[in-house]
């Protein structure tokens, strides 16, 4: 991240929701390319999982998760890694989503339970 660009702060609780995975995979190799590739077709300037989960440093099953739908929701430093590593704005694949009231009554009732 470039020295002079300020950090966004986001409330505390504040999670981003993928937006689709497909607007994901538009930025990753996918088979189809491969198989493009193979008949001669050039791949366009796309990267793979691993080369996006090495540049963000989160796992590489954590990317296959985020473009095969299985997760959506992700801390916001970690969309914000993967926006400057695609060299997007945040706001193309990510939609932040404020923590609702009922989530935080439910965790502070298993607290005072507990």
């Amino acid at each position: 991240m470039s020295p002079w660009r300020t950090k966004a702060r986001w409330p505390k609780g504040t999670y981003m929701r993928l937006v689709s995975k497909e607007a994901l995979r538009a930025f990753l190799i996918t088979q189809k390319d491969i198989e493009a590739h193979r008949t001669g077709t050039p791949i366009p300037h796309k990267m793979t999982q691993r080369g996006l989960a090495d540049r963000v440093g989160v796992h590489p099953s954590f990317i296959n998760h985020l473009t095969s739908g299985r997760r959506r929701c992700l801390e916001p430093e970690t969309a914000t890694r993967i926006a400057e590593v695609l060299g997007v704005p945040v706001e193309v694949l990510f939609v932040p989503v404020a923590p609702s009231a009922k989530r935080q009554t439910t965790h502070r009732k298993t607290l005072l339970t507990a």
